[in-house]
């Protein structure tokens, strides 16, 4: 609980606006803006991370950190918009956009997932190999391996049957790097507190290399089942009824991954720090208010914060247990 509290106080110091004390707070920009990409890591008031900005035009590769930017200040032709449909984003003179290869916060985060997740697959193979036939796992290398086998023979195996070995690493794979990116997501401090599975363009790359893994890789009985059902012949001809609707159901499936992930995430880091920008909404209100409502906010911030620690397991799980039954589906005789 002392942790829970100490993690949440970083979290107020992080998330406290550098907005003079007679403005209005908007709420809802601030909200956001922390959920939101950018071309910098905002630690804590003052403590900013500039990261690499990669821009590619027709002269060839602008190369700069986000600093040169900072305070709508403009380099080498380069401003970061302040409205309009590219706002946030890098824009030339002519409020154009370039192509854009930064390195953001997401894709930041992106990196240090797959790092973390690398270092701890080689780590326990490195293991296996050197102790596996000597001595039992144990501590983290235990943890693990219950991991790997639950997945690996209750998920991917109940789900898929004959032939899910070849489909038991990808299930892995999602499921880790969603759970890696949910859990860091929680942490409010570097590197830590990037919005990476609240990020619809995250989810939707998981969802299509799922699409991939359903439709690429299913029997040639599988897709009959979807131009030519087995269904009486009035649905399905002369007007195709249930063929259109089961390949509307193709697309249907990964959408559906996709939404869930990203709103059950989303809405989580929207709620929590929602909870927190009341500490700052009263503040205006006199010290009784701003401190009873300041305990509200930190004992319902703890309880978010537990309760979206259990989401970031169950999101995980439900997206890759609904994976393998869409694949399993899709290679049921």
């Amino acid at each position: 609980m002392l942790r829970k509290f100490l993690i949440y106080i970083v979290c107020v110091i992080g998330f406290a606006a550098p907005t003079r004390a007679e403005e209005e707070l908007d709420v809802s920009k601030i909200i956001f803006e922390h959920l939101g990409d950018s071309y910098e890591w905002h630690i804590a008031q003052g403590a900013v991370i500039p990261l690499p900005c990669i821009l590619i035009n027709g002269e060839g590769v602008e190369v700069f950190l986000s600093d040169k930017l900072e305070h709508g200040a403009t380099y080498n032709g380069y401003h970061i918009a302040t409205e309009g449909d590219h706002e946030g984003k890098i824009v030339n003179e002519a409020g154009e956009r370039p192509f854009d290869i930064s390195i953001t916060k997401n894709v930041l985060e992106l990196f240090i997932v797959c790092i973390l997740l690398c270092s701890v697959v080689l780590g326990l193979a490195r293991w296996y190999k050197k102790n596996g036939s000597k001595k039992a796992p144990g501590g983290f290398v235990g943890m693990m391996e219950a991991v790997v086998d639950f997945i690996d023979k209750d998920i991917a195996k109940e789900s898929i049957g004959h032939g899910y070995e070849r489909f038991s690493p990808y299930l892995m794979t999602v499921f880790l790097f969603i759970l890696t990116s949910n859990l860091l997501g929680l942490i409010p401090v570097f590197p830590g507190g990037a919005n990476l599975t609240g990020n619809i363009a995250v989810t939707l790359t998981c969802a299509i290399t799922a699409f991939i893994a359903i439709n690429c890789f299913a029997p040639k009985g599988y897709y009959k089942s979807i131009f030519w059902p087995d269904v009486p012949i009035f649905l399905k001809a002369p007007l195709p009824i249930m063929p259109t609707i089961e390949f509307i159901g193709v697309f249907t499936k990964p959408f559906s991954l996709t939404v869930r992930l990203f709103a059950n995430i989303m809405a989580g880091h929207i709620i929590i720090l929602a909870l927190t920008s009341v500490v700052f909404v009263t503040a205006q209100m006199g010290a009784a208010m701003n401190a009873s409502m300041t305990v509200v906010s930190v004992l319902f911030c703890i309880f978010m914060n537990c309760l979206e620690l259990l989401v970031a397991f169950i999101q995980a799980y439900v997206f890759t247990i609904l994976t393998a039954n869409f694949i399993g589906l899709a290679h049921s005789e």
